[in-house]
């Protein structure tokens, strides 16, 4: 697939929140995760990692709602703008976290993600 085809089929899956199913489909074996520095999630390599690691997510968050934007598609890389309502389960206060995600596509598949968003 091209970069513009990874990054409507991801735009779509996300939209449906099958997050799951868009990295086993869309992620390479060997995908690398960036997240800001300072975050407290941490940075990972390989997509059974990231799996695992949106598992933890999922299961720490209620999420109430989000969207996803369309796809700004230039070479190789897309971006997306993304937003989630969300309540910590360990009862922390309902918030809205906004970030903007890129992505780079080689061969067909996502071999890096870097997010952004506001820390704190």
């Amino acid at each position: 697939m091209s970069p513009t085809e990874v990054a409507r089929r991801l735009v779509e899956l996300c939209r449906q929140g099958a997050y799951e199913t868009a990295q086993l489909e869309l992620h390479a074996p060997d995908a690398v995760n960036i997240e800001p520095v300072g975050a407290t999630s941490p940075n990972v390599t390989g997509r059974d990692a990231i799996i695992a690691k949106g598992k933890h997510f999922v299961a720490s968050m209620e999420i109430h709602g989000g969207s996803v934007s369309d796809a700004v598609v230039a070479g190789p890389y897309f971006s997306l703008a993304m937003s989630l309502d969300l309540t910590p389960r360990d009862g922390g206060a309902r918030f809205t976290m906004e970030e903007i995600c890129l992505y780079e596509v080689r061969d067909g598949k996502i071999v890096r993600e870097q997010f952004f968003y506001p820390l704190g």
